[in-house]
């Protein structure tokens, strides 16, 4: 049944326009919180059963694509290894590109594939470049300095709870990666150990289409012995 059947209130059997779906299940609606804790005993499994079957539904909904490569215009990889992000413009490239790009130069100046400007030379002008894109609300480079302050690298000192500030700020705004990022801090290498949290992360990263979210959900799944929903995930 689906909230659009429902014109009664499911405990005391009244109709009207203010009655209010169960915001877990969506099979049942209220006049009020009254009627919903009374008829709580008796819903309460049924709520729960398709609760679950529609959060499954998000979990393994066929994740977003990646956009394509600005340059040659082909999809980008799913293997952020096999891109490159220019904090100039904020552009992300495919390596094919930046690799083109390099060979069509033949020369020792490295500038940026896209915009064509020269590339940092320093540590302190690659976060200034970061810093800039940020300020646009630049996904890719809250992410990025966020690893930075991971591992301190790139002439930063490590810090753990900006780095988890960035990624949090740019999964917010959409970055499946990002997700991954912090649920891996949580789980194993961060400022507290909250499995939960990690869980719940690594779900928004899948659903968002990032593949070692999706991989390491069903690594969770296969050590929990539910074989059918970690072949579901790889």
């Amino acid at each position: 049944m689906s909230a659009a059947d429902v014109s009664q209130c499911a405990a005391c059997g009244k109709g009207g326009d203010c009655l209010k779906s169960c915001a877990a299940c969506k099979l049942v609606k209220y006049c009020n919180v009254t009627c919903q804790k009374a008829h709580r005993p008796k819903h309460k499994n049924e709520c729960k059963k398709r609760a679950a079957e529609i959060s499954d539904e998000a979990l393994f909904k066929t994740p977003p694509t990646n956009e394509d490569c600005p340059i040659c215009y082909l999809r980008l990889p799913l293997c952020e290894s096999e891109t490159k992000y220019q904090a100039c413009c904020g552009k992300m490239i495919c390596l094919g590109c930046d690799y083109g790009d390099a060979i069509a130069r033949r020369s020792a100046e490295e500038n940026c594939p896209f915009c064509r400007t020269p590339a940092a030379t320093s540590d302190e002008e690659v976060i200034k470049k970061l810093e800039k894109r940020i300020d646009a609300n630049d996904i890719i480079a809250m992410r990025t300095l966020g690893q930075y302050y991971f591992g301190g690298d790139s002439g930063v000192s490590q810090d753990l709870n900006k780095a988890l500030e960035l990624w949090h700020r740019a999964a917010k705004l959409g970055d499946a990666i990002s997700h991954n990022q912090i649920a891996k801090t949580y789980a194993y290498a961060g400022v507290e150990i909250d499995m939960k949290k990690a869980k719940y992360h690594l779900e928004l990263g899948a659903m968002g289409g990032d593949v070692p979210a999706r991989c390491n959900l069903g690594l969770i799944e296969s050590q929990s012995g539910n074989m059918n929903r970690a072949m579901k995930h790889y």
